[in-house]
């Protein structure tokens, strides 16, 4: 062994003096028998830090039953469908809804393919080991993404509830569908690089890739069955007659304990026995037949059911960043090259924020009354299973004996904490002073993850790991809305902040 390989070795002497240390603090003993038994993230759990983050919210907002990504990709595709489907549901009065994830799922495969090719023929000079080309051949249609590509696939192909285009077992578990899918997609890169080199047109390239999609689109249609062009809509909204009945009896409950029946309000009646909610329909005979109004459709549109039930524009939402990198300057628009799904649509841009800006975009967002996707590095300080966001719970620190003091500017800097995951923020407490301390986040891994699939993140965790909000423009400040006319600058594709949620 050379002298620089010695001095690059673990030495045999530090070996012992290592061992003879751990052995000798007895709660190193008591973490290692905690840990191999329980594993890492039960044997760190802090049960102060649970008990301090409580499950009821001073915001709150009404969704409905969870979702479940499964085995797959989803979570942005399902955020931003989380998002939209709580503005359908209060806007037309019914008590659940769920679009349709698996009519997204195949158009963003069709559209990636269509952009990898693209882009392939965009960068025929490079090399295939040169960093552009690298990031652009990584992935060409996997199933991570972001709002930006939600909004440009609404925009094309409009949307359909569950019903219309239910799940199937390759959007439920993705990977085979996506692991030959991929590999076509090189295969037809290749060729395409290929006959450059031999002289091939570029409207001869593009006659090819052309072709080339039509394989996509079999493969796609194979795993997924073929999406529909128009279908069929019915539903029910609740019925408000038993809302107040329900209002009526709880009233003259409360009229009766207090002995006088004037304290009962219902409708502007003071009695109660006179609340119309609660009087007897004894004209009306019950039946079994169910009475509500219904809303039907016959053969409506992906695009038209969009624009006549979903009552928001998907366009009309802006991507706050909060990043502290001295290279990425706050109040800064920034676009990233090479980085949609719909080539047509353009790429992904964003608006680096100071955090009490960020921050307070999402609280008046909420106040008002609407949900909010958001992307963090859901791996950090986390427990799957019971539902937690906190460094306080996930006490790392006490059980390997060791601070972890990485800022946010290092997580990304680092790679250490990108953003992977996008969920839906549903609620906040505010304290006494009205500033928050914890929010509720509804995630999509389906009622067993978290407390009935919702969690509760602390709000030094949200100020840590939470990276991307989107917000309605009507959300911002003068001064964050005029940077949205600014030039944006461009960054690459391997920057931090690119990495797409799955």
């Amino acid at each position: 062994m050379t002298a620089n390989a010695s001095a690059r070795a673990i030495k045999p002497e530090l070996l012992r003096t290592y061992t003879e240390d751990f052995n000798k603090d007895r709660a190193n003993l008591i973490a290692a028998d905690a840990a191999v038994s329980a594993g890492v993230l039960k044997a760190a759990t802090d049960y102060r830090g649970v008990r301090a983050l409580p499950r009821d919210f001073s915001i709150e907002l009404k969704q409905g039953s969870i979702t479940n990504q499964e085995r797959s990709g989803r979570c942005w595709m399902f955020a931003s469908l989380n998002t939209l489907r709580y503005e359908l549901m209060h806007r037309w009065n019914l008590e659940d809804f769920e679009f349709s994830e698996t009519y997204l799922f195949f158009w963003d495969a069709m559209e990636k393919s269509n952009t990898y090719l693209e882009n392939v023929l965009r960068t025929l000079d490079e090399a295939t080991d040169s960093r552009l080309f690298e990031a652009i051949n990584e992935s060409p249609a996997d199933d991570g993404g972001w709002w930006q590509m939600f909004a440009a696939l609404v925009n094309k192909y409009g949307l359909v509830p569950k019903s219309a285009y239910p799940e199937s077992e390759n959007s439920r578990n993705s990977d085979d569908f996506k692991q030959y899918l991929n590999s076509k997609l090189r295969e037809f890169a290749a060729e395409l690089r290929r006959r450059s080199v031999a002289g091939a047109s570029e409207d001869e390239l593009r006659a090819l890739k052309d072709e080339y999609m039509g394989t996509v689109y079999r493969i796609c249609a194979v795993a997924l069955g073929e999406p529909p062009e128009k279908f069929d809509f019915f539903a029910r909204p609740k019925d408000d007659d038993e809302d107040k009945k329900g209002e009526a009896r709880k009233c003259k409950a409360d009229a009766d304990a207090d002995g006088k029946a004037e304290s009962c309000k219902c409708e502007g009646k003071s009695d109660a026995k006179a609340c119309k909610c609660d009087k007897d329909k004894s004209d009306k005979p019950k039946t079994g037949k169910d009475e509500r109004p219904q809303i039907r459709e016959i053969g409506i549109t992906p695009l038209e059911f969009y624009k006549k039930y979903v009552p928001v524009d998907v366009n009309d939402f802006v991507t706050l960043a909060n990043a502290p990198l001295k290279n990425r300057p706050f109040n800064q628009r920034y676009r990233i090259r090479f980085s949609a799904n719909v080539a047509e649509a353009g790429d992904m841009e964003f608006v680096n924020v100071p955090l009490d800006v960020f921050k307070k975009a999402a609280l008046d967002q909420l106040t008002a009354g609407h949900p909010i996707w958001f992307a963090c590095d859901c791996t950090q300080f986390a427990l799957r299973k019971d539902g937690f966001f906190d460094q306080s719970v996930v006490r790392v620190d006490q059980l390997f004996g060791t601070e972890f003091t990485g800022d946010k500017a290092h997580g990304l800097e680092y790679g250490d904490s990108p953003s992977n995951h996008a969920m839906t923020f549903t609620g906040v407490n505010l304290d006494e002073d009205g500033k928050p301390n914890r929010w509720k986040v509804e995630n999509s891994w389906g009622k067993d993850a978290g407390k009935d699939g919702y969690y509760v993140m602390s709000d030094a965790w949200f100020d840590r790991y939470v990276t991307e909000l989107i917000i309605r423009k009507e959300y911002l400040d003068d001064a964050t809305r005029a940077l949205l006319t600014t030039e944006p600058v461009e960054l690459d594709p391997w920057q931090p902040l690119t990495r797409r949620c799955r």
